[in-house]
């Protein structure tokens, strides 16, 4: 798998701490199986769009507490739009709001605070699924 071409991740947050956390714990290539992670950054909700109306993201990663555009919402915006959509996974505030996760139909929800090696696992397993078939 280490031929392939890198995984292009994007990562939504108005909180830069929150953008920086996540590419801080996941780093440039989380598992030794992996490809190596290219990281999209984004701020605001219509980059968002423009990078996945362009294509070419393999993974995105939503901050369920941004604002003014919540990443739960813009989950269940890029479910129901664009056909064959990346995983999603959403950081939710807190434990409780994986409801608000199934909702939004995100692949995976953690809540914050982050914890960097639980937050590896969920993506690694969301990466694999990507790159393999079917």
């Amino acid at each position: 798998m280490s031929e392939h071409k890198p995984l292009r991740v994007l990562v939504y947050s108005d909180d830069r701490d929150v953008r920086s956390a996540v590419l801080s714990a996941l780093g440039s290539r989380p598992h030794p199986d992996l490809p190596p992670f290219e990281y999209v950054e984004c701020a605001t909700e219509p980059v968002v769009f423009q990078h996945l109306d362009a294509g070419g993201i393999d993974l995105v990663i939503l901050d369920g507490e941004a604002a003014p555009a919540g990443g739960l919402g813009i989950a269940r915006q890029m479910k129901d739009e664009i056909f064959q959509a990346p995983p999603v996974l959403v950081l939710t505030g807190r434990p409780q709001d994986v409801w608000l996760a199934t909702w939004s139909r995100a692949d995976a929800a953690l809540a914050h605070p982050i914890e960097p090696i639980r937050l590896a696992e969920v993506v690694i397993d969301l990466a694999r699924g990507v790159l393999q078939p079917g």
